[in-house]
């Protein structure tokens, strides 16, 4: 018998549970609000707010301040030190180091072992047990599943407390029974040196029967290409016949989708989205026909959401859950069972629907082009180059933008360096269609391109093979987490990475 039919009748109380989501939202996260601030009122940080006291959400709202990373620095780093009690009870011994890129000093996120197993491990078994529900033919425990994840290190030379990508934290920690349906072997899951784990990687993972995988797709795709470099073979369902999905986050899947395609070719391979950041598992996609991920509410994390136009203000405007609109972009705010409060994590989201509250992720805080007033975001960006694409029959492997705020010329543009899969039919075609794409997307920046007074057409610069992985391992960024800026408010980035070009 399909030993998978067995063991998904364990996930069925779990799954009604999550069916709550659609018709209890704000109760399920008002219990998690009261849970963290009781569970934190004798913490250093819960007496200099009096939790005591605190009786409601807009208490709460009004006594804490909305943090950023530098003002949960000092105390990540008497944590480091070897504090304990400051923002959370239990002793934190994992330090999630954080691909920061918008600058080249990482971020250290507190890690707890109730986050661990109430908000990341949560949201892994999650994840299967919504895969399996779409998916009732399923044979995922009849093989392994592959985990793509980074590597750790001792802190400040300390036995006792680690620092490193939070998948190295969570394969560090993971349950034995994980352990029996996950390859490859810890040793090799947590090498540092990029190049020889995907080696390694690849080399004992071949022979398996792989079923599932599960990482960020710009690294799997290298993982795969050296899988049938050294099979000799096309797909990679011939290498593993049975590989039936692919749980990716990290970064959007779609500049990767087409690439994929072309090196898995079996009809019955599904593609999960999952948002799992270093602080901390968000959501998940809950349906195939619907790139929206159902929002985890009931984990160690209370949600809040600042408007798009209202960050940056010394006051922003801040709303719970059951006050957010629709299809409206919002930074998101997380408190969390790590012990983060009020902490405003880069990325911004729109939601699709509140029955249950389903989102899409819209891009970064940081990462946006609005330097003429033109307020690009990721998303845009995306959805540009998937119609520029499908156009041309071009494949971007890689991208990153930037303004040109004057030329010789005097004259302002954007400035696009993409590295091609597959070169378009004509660059300056390309180029034409991603820019009126932008235009019918963001009326901001149809304004500033009209008869292109303010802003000049685009200009997309192709990438030699490797730019990018070039790019990365001169910042020591390869592997793991570590993600390439999409779009850059200024140049700092892409005159690098032309530089590198042009070597």
């Amino acid at each position: 018998m399909n030993s998978t039919k067995i063991i998904r009748k364990l996930f069925d109380s779990r799954l009604k549970e999550i069916d709550l989501y659609a018709t209890q939202a704000g109760e399920i996260q008002s219990r998690v609000l009261t849970r963290l601030i009781k569970e934190a009122q004798n913490t250093e940080w819960g007496k200099k707010y009096d939790y005591k006291s605190i009786t409601s959400y807009d208490e709460f709202r009004r006594r804490l301040p909305v943090q950023t990373y530098e003002e949960v620095k000092p105390y990540v780093e008497r944590l480091r030190a070897g504090e304990k009690n400051l923002i959370w009870p239990s002793e934190i011994r994992w330090f999630a180091k954080s691909s920061g890129t918008t600058n080249d000093k990482s971020k250290f996120l507190p890690v707890s072992k109730e986050a661990l197993k109430d908000i990341h491990y949560k949201g892994g078994a999650d994840a299967v047990a919504l895969y399996l529900r779409m998916n009732p033919e399923s044979r995922f425990f009849s093989g392994k599943g592959v985990i793509l994840g980074g590597s750790h290190s001792p802190n400040h030379n300390s036995r006792h407390s680690l620092v490193g990508d939070l998948s190295a934290i969570l394969i560090q920690n993971v349950s034995p029974l994980v352990n029996l349906i996950r390859v490859p072997k810890k040793e090799i899951a947590l090498m540092s040196e990029w190049e020889s784990k995907i080696e390694a990687i690849a080399n004992s993972t071949i022979q398996t029967n792989v079923t599932s995988l599960s990482g960020v797709p710009s690294w799997f795709l290298v993982l795969i290409k050296r899988i049938l470099e050294k099979t000799g073979k096309q797909h990679l369902e011939e290498v593993w016949p049975n590989l039936e999905v692919f749980f990716h986050g990290g970064v959007s899947f779609t500049p990767y989708r087409d690439q994929y395609h072309q090196v898995i070719q079996s009809p019955n391979m599904h593609y999960v989205e999952t948002y799992n950041a270093s602080e901390g598992y968000f959501g998940t996609q809950n349906d195939p026909a619907d790139p929206s991920m159902l929002l985890m509410i009931d984990y160690g994390i209370f949600y809040e959401f600042i408007p798009l136009e209202e960050v940056g203000k010394e006051n922003p405007k801040v709303l719970c859950l059951e006050e957010v609109e629709l299809h409206k972009n919002y930074a998101l705010l997380i408190t969390t069972s790590c012990g983060l409060w009020r902490y405003m994590i880069g990325d911004t989201v729109k939601f699709t629907n509140n029955k249950p509250y389903k989102f899409v992720i819209t891009g970064r805080t940081k990462h946006f082009i609005n330097a003429f007033g033109e307020e690009l975001i990721i998303d845009n960006a995306e959805k540009g180059l998937a119609k520029a694409c499908s156009v041309t029959g071009a494949q971007v492997s890689e991208y990153t933008a930037a303004p040109v705020f004057m030329d010789a010329n005097a004259k302002c543009r954007h400035q696009w360096v993409i590295e091609f899969a597959q070169t378009p039919d004509s660059i300056e075609h390309f180029a034409s269609v991603l820019d009126s794409t932008l235009k019918e997307l963001n009326s901001d920046y149809e304004a500033k391109r009209w008869k292109d007074i303010a802003l000049q057409p685009l200009e997309v610069i192709p990438a030699r093979k490797g730019l990018f992985h070039d790019w990365l391992k001169e910042k020591g960024k390869l592997g793991g987490q570590h993600k390439v800026p999409r779009l850059s408010n200024n140049r700092q980035y892409i005159d690098e990475m032309l530089s590198l070009n042009n070597a």
